[in-house]
């Protein structure tokens, strides 16, 4: 049976969400085609219709969930959060629990180093934006505010990491609470 146009786009579609999903939730090594496949609810065989490689589906999934626009809004549910509640929802123990809808910074920076280029390249960009939209957040126009996102990054994300790993429910709830009351007695939150 032929499938139309507008079939193949909702096939394609439908794979990039599960695989955005599986991706974050198992690493780009603990997840297979075949795999990302039979959850989409399709055969094996037609993901090469779509995609060159598995490389290839990483790179468009690391570009496509880092480079849309509104992850603030996404994240705390407002059109112009302040940073405080960015910080606040960031790291929630919601966020922490939801690997496979969250930050994708978090749940695969460590795997993207071993990552082909494409999919490296995709990352910095998409931090690249993260790291703008954070630094709108910020006050004063000073060359310091930069380095506060990009330190407001590394932070978000280091403990979203170290909350997600520790297999100590207290100890993770202490990483989150931590970080969450530095950043909130810090200059610029």
């Amino acid at each position: 049976m032929r499938v139309t146009r507008e079939q193949a786009a909702a096939h394609r579609e439908r794979i990039l969400d599960v695989a955005g999903t599986l991706f974050r939730e198992r690493g780009f090594d603990g997840i297979g085609v075949a795999d990302i496949m039979k959850q989409a609810g399709l055969t094996h065989g037609g993901f090469y219709g779509h995609f060159k490689s598995k490389d290839d589906l990483a790179a468009e999934i690391t570009g496509r969930v880092l480079g849309r626009p509104g992850w603030l809004e996404r994240l705390t549910g407002t059109p112009k959060p302040s940073l405080a509640e960015v910080v606040r929802e960031y790291l929630s123990s919601r966020h922490r629990e939801d690997a496979g809808h969250g930050c994708l910074l978090a749940a695969l920076g460590s795997d993207v180093v071993r990552q082909p280029r494409s999919v490296r390249r995709a990352f910095t960009d998409g931090l690249r934006l993260r790291v703008k939209a954070l630094q709108e957040l910020l006050p004063s126009r000073s060359a310091a505010r930069r380095q506060k996102a990009l330190a407001t990054m590394a932070g978000l994300v280091g403990a979203l990491i170290l909350a997600r790993a520790v297999d100590d429910p207290q100890l993770s709830d202490e990483i989150l609470d931590a970080a969450g009351s530095t950043f909130a007695r810090s200059r610029w939150a």
